[in-house]
């Protein structure tokens, strides 16, 4: 079940093409906890299973910084033509430490 989605947009030629992320709902399984999160490219969907939670919370903040870590490495960034809201401004998502270098916008001062 899907329970948040965002909706990038990716500059083309002619318009833009939306880029639906979606963040499904957390699950226990044993000790554990998983959460999925698919990324909608327009070249693929890039579904992604994030595993080791302790609890739901921990394993949605864990999906969340992969969420941001999956974009900002993408081409469709180093393109310059991916977006949230507005060109330049980021895309709402926390990241590792080891890349908050590549954080651009307002993402710089949120995360």
């Amino acid at each position: 079940m899907i329970i948040a989605t965002r909706v990038l947009k990716l500059r083309r030629t002619v318009g833009y093409i939306d880029v639906p992320v979606h963040l499904f709902a957390p699950k226990q399984e044993g000790g554990d906890w998983s959460c999925r999160f698919e990324i909608r490219w327009p070249q693929a969907r890039q579904p992604i299973d994030v595993n080791g939670g302790v609890d739901a919370v921990h394993v949605i903040e864990t999906a969340l910084r992969l969420i941001g870590a999956v974009i900002y490495a993408s081409e469709e960034h180093a393109s310059g033509n991916l977006m949230w809201q507005t060109l330049g401004s980021g895309y709402g998502f926390p990241v590792p430490n080891e890349i908050r270098d590549l954080l651009i916008g307002d993402d710089t001062s949120l995360f």
